[in-house]
């Protein structure tokens, strides 16, 4: 999933140098950077658990609360984990295996018993890109300052690809599937041993998260006792069944792609006996087997989080823990783009009815749901298409009438389908079965335009992320300006009173609660931030969350 690199914050946070701020973690002195500029403390690079390399490689991440050194240097970022480079944007710089490390923005001289609420980041990237060097959470917490209610802002690197989420029936045997899902645990179980030293609050942390690092915390939230890590969350654009696909065994193909493409293990692809040479090569081959993995998918993400069963991150269906009542009760904010498929539906396709039908057949078919049966799941289909009929003023990107952009016709009916089956039927269904349940809730639609988008993208997925880390603050329109402040003060204002209506920042319209008898939501656009009823194509997504074991996992058209 396409994110934006925020290298320009990045440079900002530089600033001017004046005396380095140090912080005492055990017996070992951290040495940050001062970002004069916007009065704040810089912290990075700081490792959070074993380097994951050898016979930890392929394995739960080791918790790491202290570094046996006397003095540490953590004034830059550490390495991103491994990743291929992503179409359109710069290449990401100083990958290693070595990558699991959490980076710090403070306000200018915390201290240690300040107790600020804090802000925990989960990028998103497809679960096979991101980096912590791409989120600058700098504005925020100068936002914050301003406001009177400074946080501090964390976010941190989780491994990518094959390495972070093993497929096949060899890593199911070692229950070692959903290793990202243990680096974010370990990640928040260092701040909860740790944040104190820099001036955070343990007890008030709030984990935020966009596209697939939204559904990973999203998939967190089906632990009862993730409340014991976080008390609140935000997810923008993904919930936890948003990625739900397989048991591990329906990858297998990805996996042996993965072990023929590492120098020495080749003849191992295919058999349940390849982590033993996994684990005994060096990086570089480790490297080429994680790119050659991805190269060579049938499919868009095929490293995502994986049906674990019973004591795992997703024991079954997210809907039927939902129906029993099993997830952490912690207030959250959900919502979703009003253009979510766009990004994700090939615009060179020629989208027939008949191509459309195939396609969700395919992706939807037994066994990846053995209590749907083929013809079930057809009877569904015709269904759906009969709800999304073949109209583009009626597709995505919604409210741009009958133009099709030069893209086949059937291109906005595709796309208007994967966003609803994908994102918007999933928020919908997360955040009504929570507020059923008396959590406090509160949902948006970001519907502000992009002029800079090409014409057929609309309002995309991961368009709001600029205006949450508040990159359009310079250079933006009054209206883009408006609403990344408001945006910035409604996030804020939730991680540090659990309601963003604080009265404090910005004037701006009052967020209400998402309640059985008051399902509504903000309308997150410059020009009209308003309260909306939560109804748009209220039949075609009813449909699909009334069958939700039939569409419980995305697949991209």
């Amino acid at each position: 999933m396409v994110i934006q690199a925020l290298g320009y914050l990045i440079a900002l946070a530089a600033g001017v140098h004046a005396a380095s701020p140090e912080v005492q973690l055990g017996g070992t002195t951290l040495v940050g950077r001062d970002v004069t500029l916007l009065h704040q403390d810089f912290f990075g690079g700081i490792p959070y658990a074993e380097p994951p390399l050898g016979k930890l490689r392929l394995q739960p991440p080791v918790l790491k609360t202290s570094i046996n050194t006397t003095q540490f240097d953590a004034s830059n970022f550490g390495d991103s984990c491994f990743q291929p480079q992503q179409p359109g944007l710069p290449a990401v710089p100083d990958q290693s295996e070595d990558c699991l490390s959490i980076n710090i923005f403070r306000p200018t001289g915390t201290l240690p018993n300040a107790s600020l609420p804090v802000m925990f980041w989960t990028y998103g990237g497809g679960f096979e890109f991101g980096s912590g060097t791409m989120y600058n959470g700098t504005l925020i917490v100068a936002q914050s300052v301003a406001r009177g209610t400074p946080i501090i802002y964390v976010n941190y690197n989780y491994r990518l690809g094959p390495l972070g989420f093993p497929q096949g029936q060899e890593a199911a045997n070692r229950k070692v599937l959903n290793l990202a899902l243990e680096d974010q645990v370990t990640a928040l179980q260092w701040v909860q041993a740790n944040i104190g030293a820099f001036g955070g609050d343990k007890t008030k942390v709030t984990v935020f998260g966009e596209s697939a690092g939204a559904i990973m915390t999203a998939v967190q939230l089906l632990n009862p006792d993730f409340s014991k890590l976080a008390r609140a969350a935000i997810f923008e654009s993904g919930s936890a069944a948003t990625a739900l696909t397989f048991d591990a065994q329906h990858r297998q193909l990805d996996w042996n792609n993965f072990v023929a493409g590492v120098p020495g293990c080749e003849n191992l692809s295919g058999t349940d006996n390849t982590f033993g040479c996994l684990q005994a090569a060096n990086s570089t081959a480790i490297l080429e087997g994680l790119l050659l993995s991805i190269a060579e998918t049938p499919e868009q993400f095929p490293w995502s989080p994986t049906i674990d069963g019973p004591g795992g991150f997703i024991p079954e269906l997210p809907s039927i823990l939902f129906s029993k009542n099993i997830f952490a009760k912690i207030p959250f904010i959900s919502g979703t783009n009003l253009d979510e498929g766009t990004l994700f539906t090939p615009p060179t396709q020629n989208y027939t009815t008949a191509l459309i039908k195939d396609i969700i057949i395919t992706n939807f078919t037994p066994p990846a749901v053995p209590s749907v049966t083929e013809a079930q799941l057809e009877i569904a289909v015709d269904r759906l298409l009969e709800l999304y009929p073949d109209i583009p003023a009626l597709g995505s990107p919604f409210n741009t009438g009958n133009d099709t952009f030069g893209l086949s016709p059937g291109f906005k009916r595709a796309a208007a389908l994967d966003g609803d089956i994908s994102f918007h039927s999933q928020r919908r269904l997360w955040i009504q079965a929570a507020s059923d349940a008396n959590v406090k809730t509160f949902g948006y639609l970001f519907t502000q335009p992009q002029p800079q988008n090409p014409p057929f993208l609309g309002v995309d997925h991961s368009s709001e992320i600029a205006y949450v880390y508040g990159s359009v603050l310079v250079g933006g329109t009054a209206s883009d300006i408006l609403l990344s402040t408001a945006m910035i003060d409604y996030w804020v204002s939730f991680a540090t009173s659990l309601d963003p209506n604080d009265g404090k920042g910005s004037a701006r319209p009052k967020w209400e609660q998402y309640t059985p008898d008051n399902q509504v939501l903000i309308q997150l656009n410059g020009d009209n931030l308003t309260t909306i009823p939560d109804d748009y194509r209220k039949e075609g997504i009813d449909f699909i969350n009334s069958i939700p074991v039939t569409f419980h996992h995305r697949r991209s058209l």
